[in-house]
């Protein structure tokens, strides 16, 4: 009997289970399905100039700053479960430690804006207004905003605009933008605006320093000169080619660039330092009769070579031993870069 009553109570507990399971099926039919959260992401070139088709408001590098032109933003636009917007900015290939403004500013009539703009100057807080710091390259920052979704994405007429932490921050110059795009509208790549600037360098007469003892004593035709190129990477960087014209064929020239410095401070009286600067360019080009040359990749910017670096650029006499301190044995001597 024990054994009965067991496997009787056993079969109601199992109806009673198979009873709520189907009860609960039943309720969680009878509810309505949780929506489903939209979300878009929108990715923004560098500014060349490529929104306004227009490049005087192209990124200006030879302006006040000094930013790689491959910096790209990403800019992700979220549902709330309370129908109002997430923002989301990202930067890649920033500056690390460097502070990156990043503003969303509401579109307007040029004719109607202080300075000409075609947005209000005064960011939209609301949207999106703040800094970013980058760590690795990169950076981000999310913004909880009082907006619909929907309308954020569908309506809102601004633009995204992030600023160069290199220099001063300016509301009304575009060409200091490092991205200018419409706010929830991928903007696509421009050309690049690299630079590239070229010096020339005549036979050594004495004339960089003003002074005829320095020009050149010795056997080798005076007809040798000199260029420097020097090109702008898109991550930043610099590259330098030298090429000497006139060279005689098998001489192997030593080229050097030299750190300028106080005379008074070293140690046979140079105006620069007598060890070679080789991040700068410090290498050996074979002569072939006519034009020969050789490159250097550098990890500083084209502005910082070509407006900051001071030093000399000298060409040696492959027809006599070296020297670091005869500049009459210098085929060539010149400001570098200049």
């Amino acid at each position: 009997m024990k054994k009965l009553r067991l496997n009787q109570s056993l079969y109601l507990f199992a109806m009673l289970l198979f009873a709520g399971a189907f009860s609960a099926c039943n309720d969680n039919n009878d509810q309505e399905p949780m929506p489903m959260l939209e979300m878009e992401s929108f990715t923004y070139a560098f500014n060349e100039g490529q929104l306004l088709n227009s490049p005087a408001t192209a990124y200006n590098g030879d302006g006040e700053g000094d930013h790689p032109r491959n910096l790209s933003a990403k800019l992700d636009i979220e549902e709330m479960p309370s129908g109002m917007a997430k923002v989301t900015v990202t930067i890649e290939n920033g500056i690390n430690g460097m502070q990156y403004a990043v503003h969303a500013h509401n579109a307007a009539d040029p004719s109607t804006t202080p300075n000409g703009t075609p947005y209000s100057e005064s960011p939209n807080g609301g949207v999106f207004a703040g800094m970013i710091t980058i760590a690795g390259g990169t950076g981000t920052r999310s913004v909880e905003t009082e907006m619909p979704y929907s309308m954020l994405v569908n309506d809102y007429e601004g633009f995204l605009v992030i600023h160069d932490p290199t220099q001063a921050i300016s509301t009304t110059n575009l060409s200091t933008y490092l991205v200018l795009g419409v706010f929830a509208q991928s903007l696509a790549e421009g050309e690049a605006n690299l630079r590239t600037s070229e010096f020339d360098y005549s036979f050594n007469e004495g004339q960089v320093l003003d002074n005829p003892a320095i020009a050149y004593d010795g056997e080798h035709p005076r007809n040798l000169m000199a260029k420097i190129r020097v090109e702008e990477n898109i991550d930043g960087t610099s590259k330098v080619t030298v090429s000497l014209m006139n060279t005689l064929n098998g001489r192997m020239y030593p080229v050097h660039a030299h750190d300028a410095a106080d005379p008074a401070t070293t140690p046979n009286g140079t105006p620069y330092n007598e060890t070679p600067n080789g991040a700068i360019f410090a290498g050996m080009i074979s002569g072939n009769g006519g034009t020969a040359m050789a490159s250097n990749d550098l990890d500083i910017s084209f502005n910082e070579l070509t407006k900051n670096y001071e030093g000399f650029f000298v060409v040696h006499d492959p027809t006599q031993n070296l020297s670091t301190t005869d500049l009459t044995t210098y085929l060539v001597l010149g400001l570098f870069a200049r």
